[in-house]
């Protein structure tokens, strides 16, 4: 998955996705729409085939970018803790 940014302003920013999957996706948006911090989260997939999912993401205190690595590291985190868990129970 890569992200390309699109546009950043002091409380807003979009970002290209591309190679996009669902699985890693929903979870962040969830994450997202969690914070306190963040006002707006949109995720827009547009033509499945002409265009690459953009995910906007503005917030009402703190820089957007920072409410994005926060929640990427959220879900990293949880995603590690199923895997050991996963493997402390072979």
């Amino acid at each position: 998955m890569e992200l390309h940014l699109l546009e950043k302003d002091k409380d807003s920013i979009s970002v290209q996705i591309r190679d996009a999957n669902m699985t890693v996706i929903q979870p962040l948006i969830n994450e997202l729409l969690e914070d306190d911090g963040v006002a707006e989260v949109k995720y827009n997939t547009g033509h499945p085939e002409l265009d690459l999912p953009v995910l906007y993401v503005r917030v009402k205190s703190g820089k957007p970018q920072t409410a994005l690595k926060r929640a990427a590291k959220t879900i990293a985190n949880e995603f590690k803790e199923a895997r050991e868990k996963l493997e402390k129970s072979k």
